[in-house]
């Protein structure tokens, strides 16, 4: 099996539809991540309770039910800490629980829900709204890690030295999920360190294995031998643009034949290595005109007067009010 056929993008989960003021309406014609619903669908149901563990059917791996086990805010060191002593202790039988990556931990996030963003069959218990750590790196400042805001689904870095929640994950899934490109280890103050036995996604390297080279370039077009994507060569076709505006921009580029899209906020953050920053692209890309942010085709089901915006001179994924000419536009298509 081929790597894109390996790891296609996930749905969002984004089902329905709204305009600049956050109203729902008609998804038809809107050009809206909820028309095309691309991705790997769903299976449903989603997630198989296995006692205290609960396997997510999507992506192969396998979280532990309560989602707060450590109960309180931990340090990012303290979260590395309290899985070893779980697997100390062979918690729920296992002892091979680690922290999961940025995108383990962002795969579980609904954009159809919010408080908390998971899909509404979920099993898990004891979901606390606000962040929880990943294994990842910050790699535009090293002494930070990414964490994930279950109460919205924002995806931002915060320093080592904070406390936020650990959710353990165990298991390589089953193939689905990319990894994030990190293949370093750093300190709790940002020094680059030897990987061996830091349970860092640096070390774990936890996903599909990204093609070499990832990207060929057609002309005006590039291939994302990774996803099946195909994004325009100039990564800046409009902007900055209202939400609106972006959403037209593309539609007038097919000129009646759907080939481009606004994407959706899932397909964006596929481009990010977690290894990079300004831009936050793998290596050797063949894109230009690469700017700062991005709109999205997802609303926020948190404030639908809001959409998703990938920032990609970091690689965090926010939002922006839609009325607001901030963000600019790439288009992307289909292979």
């Amino acid at each position: 099996m081929s790597c894109a056929e390996a790891c296609p993008v996930f749905q969002t989960g984004q089902r329905s539809c709204h305009d600049a003021d956050g109203r729902e309406i008609p998804c038809g014609g809107s050009g809206q991540d909820a028309e095309f619903r691309r991705g790997l669908a769903w299976p449903r149901p989603r997630f198989e309770a296995q006692g205290e563990v609960v396997c997510d059917r999507l992506t192969g791996l396998i979280w532990t039910r309560d989602a707060a086990p450590g109960e309180l805010p931990m340090t990012w060191r303290e979260a590395f800490d309290f899985v070893a002593g779980l697997n100390r202790e062979n918690r729920h039988g296992f002892a091979d629980w680690r922290l999961p990556n940025r995108r383990e931990l962002r795969s579980l996030v609904s954009h159809q829900t919010r408080r908390p963003v998971l899909p509404e069959d979920h099993p898990f218990i004891n979901v606390f709204p606000g962040w929880y750590w990943t294994s990842t790196t910050a790699a535009i400042g090293p002494a930070h890690a990414w964490y994930v805001n279950l109460d919205g689904a924002r995806l931002f870095y915060g320093g080592k030295d904070q406390s936020f929640l650990a959710w353990p994950v165990r298991g390589a899934g089953n193939g689905v999920l990319p990894v994030t490109g990190q293949i370093q280890c750093y300190s709790d103050g940002g020094a680059v360190i030897p990987c061996a036995a830091t349970a860092q996604d640096g070390e774990s390297r936890i996903g599909c294995d990204w093609p070499v080279p990832r990207f060929e370039a057609h002309g005006e077009m590039v291939a994302d031998r990774l996803t099946g994507l195909q994004w325009r060569r100039a990564a800046d076709l409009a902007g900055p643009v209202a939400w609106e505006q972006a959403l037209a921009a593309v539609a007038a580029l097919n000129h009646g034949v759907p080939r481009w899209r606004l994407p959706n906020i899932n397909e964006l953050e596929s481009l990010v290595d977690c290894s990079a920053h300004g831009p936050a692209l793998p290596a050797g890309h063949p894109f230009n005109n690469v700017r700062d942010v991005y709109w999205s085709s997802t609303t926020s089901l948190y404030e639908p007067d809001w959409a998703w915006a990938l920032y990609l001179d970091k690689g965090a994924v926010g939002v922006g009010q839609k009325r607001q000419a901030r963000f600019c536009v790439w288009p992307v298509g289909d292979a």
